[in-house]
């Protein structure tokens, strides 16, 4: 009889709650104005015959390495961040190896480390959220070959220091580091000039959040040409598709579109925070394009009703350490008027109840 491997028997299934989202859609940290117009008139471009044709990634791949100031041969454009993750962990795991991954933080890196029979080895957040950078410095060992890190973090927005990121690679030569700067956007610091001279430092962008186009599901993998070729052997040379492809330099080529959305999105945060502290209810800073928020036992009745008010906001509480935690993403300026107005009105609705313990 047919029958699937130990691992996937053994692992649930991720399913995000996609369906039904209708609202103002503050649950998913996308973009909440759209890509840029430009980018649409690139769709209305596309014709027929630009469909029937496999898609050429390599001149696209050329252009965005330009844009990011690295290698084309550095670099490999995926299908959103989740592939790049895919194949470095085809890449460099296996049965036997470990991963370590810091928690709470992106689904994807445990399941796609674990689909190779290897380890994930999770590390619960300090205090706060503070990456617990010594804590993952004794959790090394011969067998650690990938250390994933969301930097910004999902779903806390917590970022990690430069020279923390720079000490694990040392520590673990033998090891994958993986900086996924999904956020990057909204927080302005990246790694991507070190990637070039550390030799097992890798680098994963997406154009999915600043940039609006999530539905292209198109991102980016950087990291040491010496390695980066073994990773290409193992990509679909039609791993992105032709419409991604068409239309990324047009985004990329429109910063003005991404800059104002990013300013209105900070401008917003820092809106919100200012809510959530005269609202009395504790938040952790965040350096994405979203704020994570404890409601504690208020947490329930709260996602229904905002999601009763046509906004969706994310329940986390089943995150490690996240307990009574929602996330909420930031969008304009309007939208995010919209939202503390809904806020105001539901919690008004909603007792107080004794808090969950931290």
């Amino acid at each position: 009889m047919l029958s699937p491997n130990e691992v996937v028997r053994r692992r649930k299934r991720y399913q995000p709650p996609l369906g039904g989202r209708s609202g103002l859609r503050l649950d998913f940290n996308e973009n909440t104005a759209g890509c840029s117009p430009r980018v649409l008139a690139r769709l209305g471009e596309i014709t027929a015959d630009d469909l029937t044709r496999y898609p050429e990634r390599e001149p696209v791949e050329r252009t965005v390495a330009e844009f990011l100031g690295v290698q084309p041969s550095g670099l490999l454009l995926t299908n959103g961040v989740d592939e790049a993750i895919h194949l470095l962990c085809e890449t460099y795991l296996q049965s036997g190896d470990e991963a370590l991954i810091v928690v709470p933080t992106f689904s994807m890196y445990e399941i796609y480390a674990a689909a190779t029979g290897a380890t994930a080895v999770t590390v619960q957040a300090g205090d706060d959220f503070s990456f617990p950078t010594a804590t993952v410095l004794a959790r090394i060992t011969s067998h650690t070959r990938l250390i994933a890190i969301a930097n910004p973090n999902n779903p806390t927005g917590s970022v990690v220091a430069a020279e923390d990121i720079l000490a694990m690679a040392h520590a673990a030569p033998q090891a994958a580091v993986l900086i996924d700067e999904a956020y990057f956007d909204f927080y302005g610091k990246t790694m991507m000039d070190e990637v070039a001279k550390r030799p097992n430092l890798f680098l994963a962008r997406t154009f999915s959040k600043a940039y609006g186009m999530a539905g292209l599901r198109v991102g980016v993998l950087v990291g040491p040409e010496a390695q980066m070729q073994f990773v290409h052997r193992l990509a679909s040379p039609y791993n992105v598709n032709g419409v991604a492809l068409a239309c990324l330099p047009t985004a990329l080529a429109d910063r003005q579109c991404v800059s104002d959305y990013v300013a209105q999105v900070k401008l917003g945060r820092e809106r919100l925070e200012s809510e959530l502290r005269e609202s009395g209810i504790p938040y952790w800073p965040s350096q994405a394009n979203f704020l994570l928020a404890r409601f504690d036992r208020r947490r329930e009745a709260f996602v229904q009703g905002m999601r009763q008010r046509g906004i969706l906001v994310r329940d986390r509480h089943g995150d490690p350490g996240c307990a009574g935690c929602v996330r909420i993403t930031v969008g304009t300026e309007k939208q995010v008027k919209l939202l503390i107005a809904a806020m105001r009105e539901c919690l008004g609705r909603i007792p107080v109840i004794r808090e969950l313990p931290a």
